[in-house]
């Protein structure tokens, strides 16, 4: 698996200066070194496919950690979510992993699965801002992995833009 910090230092957890300094800019959570030693663990003993894949980012909001990840040739969605429960076994929180994208449609239909994304609207404001408003049906709402605000934080992080969602 490819990750941002040098496998050395997330296997003994003693960071070098490169390392280090990535953390303390808020490149790299602190809370990410402990998860990418628990991927290149699962991929040295039971998920050879992870050689493969490039870890991008993690994000942790309340009890949700959310993994950006591109997945190699090999590796499944059925492997995926093998990964995602042993993670939230080790790490006592939900797990989702998504695929990157720079689609705002598909990280919200990954995110908020199994509720179905109806459509996701352009909001131009006055200001000259954008904002993303993805459309749930309220027949889905007791789908969603989590509360709506949560998950409007996450999308908002995940594209470094304001993402609301709106059940309809």
């Amino acid at each position: 698996m490819k990750i941002p910090l040098d496998y050395i230092c997330v296997k003994s957890g003693l960071l070098c200066n490169r390392c280090q300094s990535m953390i303390d800019r808020g490149e790299v959570e602190s809370f990410e070194v402990e998860v990418m030693k628990i991927l290149l663990d699962l991929e040295e003993t039971q998920f050879k496919e992870l050689k493969d894949t490039t870890y991008h980012k993690a994000f942790k909001l309340n009890n949700l950690l959310i993994l950006i990840v591109t997945s190699g040739p090999s590796i499944t969605y059925q492997k995926w979510i093998k990964v995602a429960k042993i993670l939230q076994d080790k790490l006592g929180v939900k797990v989702r992993i998504l695929e990157k994208s720079n689609n705002i449609k598909s990280t919200a239909s990954q995110l908020l699965t199994p509720a179905r994304v109806l459509g996701v609207n352009t909001v131009w404001l006055p200001d000259g801002t954008v904002q993303y408003v993805v459309r749930v049906s309220k027949y889905e709402k007791k789908f969603l992995p989590a509360d709506e605000t949560s998950l409007e934080a996450a999308l908002s992080k995940i594209h470094s833009i304001p993402v609301r969602i709106r059940v309809e």
